[in-house]
């Protein structure tokens, strides 16, 4: 396990399980961006196809949230994985079913749901 300012980055297996320590708001614009190169950096290692937000520690992100995940969704994609989301809130998942963003991504109720999902490779519903 790893941990970066705002991020505890897990593996397993093939899937990165990334969860945020605190909430994604735009006044941390330039943490949220060190913190996603960090996990994108880890994103460069072979072995590592798949990748689950857990925010089960959060309640709120903004839009500076919302480019990462774009960015990670399209790394992910190119290398044939998948990018899951676990733990929402409802103000979370709100934003991600107002953006429409819940049309690309599962959106799951726990990190075992999740990861259930990309082992099984199970499309959006």
């Amino acid at each position: 396990m790893a941990t970066t300012k705002l991020f505890e980055v897990e593996c397993e297996g093939q899937t990165l399980i990334v969860t945020p320590h605190a909430d994604l708001h735009e006044w941390d614009f330039r943490e949220i961006d060190a913190g996603a190169q960090e996990v994108l950096r880890l994103l460069e290692s072979d072995s590592i196809q798949n990748v689950v937000m857990d925010f089960h520690r959060t309640d709120m992100f903004g839009s500076t949230a919302l480019g990462f995940f774009v960015v990670l969704w399209k790394r992910v994609r190119v290398r044939g994985g998948r990018l899951t989301f676990c733990g929402l809130s409802d103000h979370e998942r709100e934003i991600l079913q107002v953006t429409k963003l819940d049309k690309l991504w599962p959106l799951c109720a726990s990190r075992e749901e999740a990861l259930r999902r990309i082992q099984e490779n199970i499309d959006l519903d």
